[in-house]
């Protein structure tokens, strides 16, 4: 009986091994795929780059067009190098960021993507002159951008980005026209993260920065659409993220 259970031991810890080895060897594949499909794209996004650079005699509207298309390329740039080297891009020393260049950079290059949805976008900033916050500016940017991109694709009507300051923190809210969110963000969020759906996944994005950046992602009553607010505290002394 002893050799018998030895065996089905044995057998069991097999299996287990196989498993683990093919496991590792998908894991491997995906890792390469991605890698390799990274190593792909740096060539077109630097070509963009120096594309728009070398454009002769743009009006003054169209350069902050292009401003703002630059700087989509070069975090997507970033990402592409954080996804090729995970872990490779640690947080840093925060910089003290204009969130309202920022802000409106975010605002003029998603302006064509509303536009071609039938829908507006607009920046109203009533957050006053001089303000400043210390943050990642990619990762910031990739927190507003994420909520602009899930008010455009479910929301409707009128996008604006709100911008106000109360008292040490700066309140950034995206109000859209549409249907509003089903049910609480979190509950988004989490089914996202389970691969339960695409709709939460900017949301956990956009509160995985504000926690780092020391602030936090609500929802807040409207009267129509959705207003989700991303809270952020204005600068002080100098933090460093705790991973955005």
């Amino acid at each position: 009986m002893s050799h018998l259970l030895a065996i089905a031991g044995w057998l069991v810890a097999a299996a287990g091994l196989t498993a683990a080895v093919a496991l590792r060897r998908r894991l491997d594949a995906r890792l390469e795929a991605v890698a390799r499909a990274c190593h792909e794209l740096r060539g077109p996004l630097t070509a963009a780059r120096l594309g728009i650079e070398s454009l002769p005699g743009v009006p003054p509207a169209s350069l902050r067009r292009l401003r703002a298309v630059d700087a989509q390329l070069v975090r997507a740039g970033v990402m592409l190098e954080a996804l090729a080297n995970p872990g490779a891009r640690r947080p840093g020393p925060l910089e003290r960021i204009e969130p309202r260049a920022l802000l409106e950079g975010s605002v003029e290059a998603w302006r064509p993507a509303a536009q071609a949805r039938g829908m507006s976008l607009s920046l109203r900033w009533d957050a006053g002159a001089g303000v400043r916050v210390w943050g990642d500016p990619v990762g910031l940017a990739l927190a507003v951008e994420n909520l602009i991109r899930n008010a455009l694709e479910h929301g409707g009507g009128a996008v604006e980005v709100q911008a106000r300051r109360r008292g040490s923190r700066l309140v950034v809210a995206v109000c859209d026209e549409g249907p509003g969110l089903a049910c609480d963000w979190r509950r988004l969020a989490a089914r996202a993260d389970r691969g339960r759906g695409t709709r939460g996944r900017g949301l956990a994005i956009a509160a995985a920065v504000a926690r780092a950046h020391g602030g936090a992602l609500r929802c807040a009553p409207a009267a129509r659409g959705a207003r989700v607010v991303l809270d952020l505290p204005l600068s002080g002394a100098p933090r460093r993220a705790r991973g955005a």
